[in-house]
């Protein structure tokens, strides 16, 4: 009878090992309604690789089911540096008179203005201290150290490339390659891209000036650094470009962007640059563009998930004409949800949709730009890509 308690006894034991461990209960009161978005699988010839890009919410309230906000966990979580910061006077989109010139703006939270260096004239090198959000624009935004201490302005605000982090090492050749920067290359300003990438200098076609042009390239195409479209070899991703030899940068600088040197001019005077649009336009050998993309390239994916997050960034609501009455809009008034059968109008009456609002070009009729070489893509075109 023992014998049999005991074998019984036995079995509970074997069976209750065989039963799922316990695992610990979660406090009453845990903030459990912040979770990560499910990993995104990526495959790999070697391994499977798992990556988490944004943050969802549990759906506790109505607002939170549909925020997705992009993780950036290296951004600088404190105050901007106020020495280059400005208050931002908020105007509701009125203009000098007090009428609304802008519609669809007004309210939002208080901010500062980051002034940004598009200009980048002080050469040497900078470190990276941190990479910072900047409410005013899409992309991130470093904060760099320029290491001499004698100059105009030490401290600076940059857009961030994509890669960018704290202790970085950028420069900036804005105003050439210095002297004695790369041993056997001399810059002037008749070595340009066509130039540099036979190697030919001023004392003709060598091994020693191929050899210092790969130097240079090792030494300079680094991602943040300023250089001269003459001097950045084709196929380079690039932002931050300026027009104007001596102007500040205009083009490609909003988030995830870059653009591509095409091709350099066998004159030596322009560049080929394909834009994000798709459009390649020639742009002087003179100006300067920065080597990189721009940060924060998962942007446009964000959702924010209700409208008063939208109210937060200065934007009102934008009401239909159909919504309106006839005094107010050319598609209000009426019965229904008609708009009269007419042709979509703004609110002052302008055609919307099939009004041409441009000449065709690059080569059609005058005050077209010369400049482009291929317009960007639309309609059909646009879809088939």
């Amino acid at each position: 009878m023992l014998s049999g308690r005991c074998g019984a006894n036995l079995l509970k034991t074997c069976f209750a090992s065989l039963k799922a461990p316990c695992l610990p209960r979660l406090q009453p009161f845990a903030r459990t309604f912040a979770t990560e978005v499910k990993s995104s699988q990526n495959l790999n010839d070697a391994f499977r690789q798992s990556t988490t890009l944004y943050k969802t919410y549990k759906p506790v309230t109505p607002g939170l089911r549909h925020l997705k906000r992009p993780l950036n966990p290296h951004l600088y979580e404190g105050r901007p540096l106020r020495l280059l910061t400005v208050a931002l006077r908020r105007k509701g989109g009125r203009n000098g008179h007090g009428r609304i010139t802008i519609r669809s703006r007004g309210g939002g939270h208080k901010r500062r203005i980051r002034l940004i260096d598009f200009m980048r004239t002080e050469p040497g090198a900078c470190d990276v201290v941190r990479v910072e959000y900047d409410p005013g624009r899409s992309a991130h935004i470093a904060l760099i150290k320029n290491r001499n201490p004698n100059v105009k302005q030490p401290w600076s605000y940059i857009l961030a490339p994509e890669g960018m982090r704290a202790g970085h090492v950028v420069e900036s050749f804005r105003l050439g390659i210095p002297d004695g920067y790369v041993p056997g290359f001399k810059d002037s300003k008749s070595l340009r891209g066509k130039a540099l990438e036979s190697g030919e200098g001023e004392g003709g076609q060598s091994s020693s000036a191929s050899l210092a042009v790969g130097v240079l390239r090792n030494m300079t195409l680094k991602l943040g650094n300023v250089l001269p479209l003459r001097l950045i070899p084709t196929g380079t991703m690039v932002h931050n470009i300026a027009l104007d030899p001596e102007g500040r940068a205009l083009l490609v600088r909003s988030a995830g962007t870059s653009a591509q040197v095409v091709i350099h001019e066998e004159g030596g005077k322009y560049s080929h640059i394909r834009l994000q649009s798709g459009e390649i336009r020639k742009v002087l050998q003179d100006c300067v563009a920065t080597i990189g993309r721009v940060s924060n390239p998962l942007w446009q994916n964000r959702n924010l998930g209700k409208a008063g997050r939208s109210r937060w960034l200065g934007r009102r609501p934008h009401v239909r004409g159909m919504a309106m009455n006839r005094c107010d809009h050319p598609h209000g008034g009426g019965r229904g949800k008609s708009k009269g059968n007419k042709a979509p109008r703004s609110i002052w009456g302008w055609l919307c949709k099939g009004k041409r609002t441009r000449k065709p070009g690059p080569k059609g009729p005058k005050n077209s730009n010369k400049l482009v070489v291929k317009e960007r893509p639309r309609g059909v075109e646009k879809r088939n890509l």
